[in-house]
């Protein structure tokens, strides 16, 4: 398949997009000081951050979710926020409220969390669906609503949200309809025994995951870099071909025999979008098959829900991906 060219011909990329995407790949190195073993999840939040989506980090307690999150506020010039979600949370305490001011005699708004560019939501699933659900607007409109004014969020915004898997103890899982609202949902495995080494030597040497300054972690990059990169991928040329390719992977799950809900075309869209941001990231202006299939699993995984007679038989929604991207025939 050959690289499509702009009007110009031309098949490069701007210099401010180059120093963009150069910017982006010193991030995933600063986050590195902190996080050891984790690239797929790093380069699935730089995605994330590409297509103005959210991210959805799924593990086990102590696998450096909220570590990674944290590292990569460190490393933006961004302002951030963290909220621990506990079983007694109120919607509230994330979006904000109407407070009465006795020396004015008005109500005046308080901004809750929810205001500021990186929204770390802690252990989402600890809390009741009511408060995730406070979550919906803001992710999807990018504003909240209090008392009937609207009122908008600030740019860049991105919810990073870490979960633990859903058969752990006091977890609510998420409705359908706000997982939709991640773009991405990232699986943090258990490490490699020689990552697990080289992080108990870090911390021998003195690495201490609550000073991240200490460790070395500075701000590589900010918003301007975020707008040249984001304006760089909205010129990625996407053929005819890929188009149908994604099109084609994502009415394959629709007719699965494993599934009972197969991916939205607001899924395809997301997967067109994360596939552009990769095809950019790995200095191309153009879309290849590759970058769908590199894109499928944490596109689309959170999108589908099995039937139970299939999870009774140990099949997993990576599993079904998997199968259908072996079958869907690939353009050439």
């Amino acid at each position: 398949m050959a690289p499509p060219t702009d009007n110009a011909g031309n098949t490069g990329t701007t210099g401010d997009a180059a120093t963009a995407r150069a910017s982006l790949e010193t991030l995933r190195a600063e986050i590195a000081k902190a996080v050891v073993g984790q690239d797929p999840a790093v380069t699935g939040l730089v995605v994330a951050l590409l297509c103005r989506g959210h991210v959805l980090l799924e593990g086990v307690p102590g696998v450096a979710k909220t570590l990674l999150v944290r590292a990569l506020a460190a490393a933006l010039e961004l302002d951030t926020k963290r909220v621990q979600f506990t079983p007694d949370l109120m919607p509230s305490d994330i979006t904000g409220s109407l407070v009465y001011d006795a020396r004015t005699a008005e109500f005046s708004f308080q901004p809750g969390p929810v205001f500021t560019n990186l929204l770390l939501a802690d252990e989402i699933n600890r809390t009741p669906p009511k408060t995730q659900s406070s979550l919906l607007e803001a992710m999807e409109e990018r504003q909240v609503t209090v008392d009937g004014t609207p009122r908008p969020l600030p740019e860049p915004f991105l919810v990073a949200a870490t979960q633990n898997p859903v058969e752990y103890e006091g977890t609510y899982p998420l409705p359908e309809a706000q997982l939709d609202r991640f773009l991405l949902k990232l699986t943090i495995p258990l490490p490699s025994r020689q990552d697990e080494i080289n992080v108990l030597t870090r911390h021998a040497d003195g690495f201490n995951p609550r000073d991240l300054r200490a460790a070395g972690i500075r701000p590589v990059a900010g918003p301007a870099d975020l707008e040249a990169a984001r304006a760089a991928v909205a010129k990625t040329a996407v053929s005819p071909e890929i188009t149908g390719y994604v099109v084609d992977i994502c009415r394959a799950t629709r007719e699965s025999p494993s599934l009972t809900l197969g991916v939205s075309p607001r899924g395809a869209t997301a997967l067109l979008a994360t596939a552009r941001a990769w095809a950019w990231l790995t200095g191309r202006d153009y879309v290849i098959p590759d970058d769908v299939k590199a894109l499928a699993l944490p596109t689309l995984r959170h999108r589908v829900q099995l039937r139970p007679e299939a999870e009774m038989e140990g099949v997993t929604a990576d599993s079904v991906i998997n199968a259908i991207l072996s079958h869907v025939p690939v353009p050439r």
